[in-house]
């Protein structure tokens, strides 16, 4: 199962990590349509499910908007190395992959969790040298819930190249997100054997942490980019018997690309 694989994608050029993100520019234009964006692809190192003990690798994915043209009005900078800096509105996703007790057997008992993907969006204030951001997201298909992530960034780059970040971490999720990913019921505590108490799991702050990342372009199209998080799960979260290890690790690896499109 991949844990699970976060995107930003808006009209404010935004990223992962590694990577600078900021407000668009709106002009009239007289020339055609066109498109810039950026798909990233690579392999991630994380729990197979929230509050596990251990790793285990998968592909993750994502992308992000860098232009668009339309209508006589341009949105963001049609330049690969334009630094956006202001106040803007993001767009922000996550997938996250099915528990099933099939996978990892220490969970037998308790009911399988289908794959959700969450769909939102939320702000962002940056500069060349740190950007902070909120997002609020909804899980459109699977745990039906919302959740919301703060988080900030301080950036220092070594070259024009090299792009290094760091900054702190914060998810909440409401009172379904939690009873879905952390409850534990009287029927699952029967069918698990006692292994696993019932468990009323309450939302609110859920994890904490902080993530360390660096990016590198290659070219005009093409970079490297990797990140490594830890987090710590708190409250609730913490507390459930669900919760092998309250401290969870990720590491990600990938190569972005760049595509402009005119039409």
């Amino acid at each position: 199962m991949i844990r699970h694989s976060v995107a930003f994608l808006a009209l404010t050029a935004c990223a992962a990590s590694a990577q600078d993100l900021g407000t668009p520019v709106f002009s009239s234009q007289s020339q055609g349509p066109a498109l810039g964006f950026t798909l990233r692809g690579g392999v991630e190192s994380a729990p197979s499910y929230f509050g596990a003990e251990g790793n285990e690798a998968g592909p993750t994915f994502s992308g992000e908007l860098n232009y668009l043209r339309l209508g006589g009005f341009t949105f963001g900078n049609p330049d690969p190395l334009f630094v956006p800096t202001g106040l803007g509105a993001i767009g922000s996703f996550r997938y996250i992959g099915e528990r099933d007790d099939d996978d990892d057997s220490e969970l037998r008992g308790l009911d399988d969790v289908d794959a959700s993907l969450e769909i939102g969006g939320g702000l962002r204030y940056a500069t060349r040298d740190y950007q902070i951001f909120g997002v609020v997201r909804y899980g459109a298909v699977g745990h039906e819930s919302f959740v919301g992530e703060l988080g900030a960034d301080v950036f220092v780059r070594p070259s024009d190249r090299l792009t290094l970040s760091v900054g702190p971490r914060a998810l909440f999720g409401d009172d379904d997100y939690a009873s879905t990913y952390f409850g534990v019921t009287e029927a699952e505590s029967i069918a698990s054997g006692g292994n696993f108490d019932p468990f009323d799991a309450d939302g609110g702050l859920l994890s904490s942490g902080i993530e360390f990342g660096a990016g590198y372009r290659l070219n005009e199209n093409w970079g490297v980019d990797a990140a490594v998080t830890y987090e710590k799960l708190r409250n609730d979260a913490a507390d459930s018997p669900i919760s092998a290890d309250d401290e969870q690790f990720k590491a990600s690896i990938g190569v972005t690309r760049r595509f402009t499109l005119g039409f």
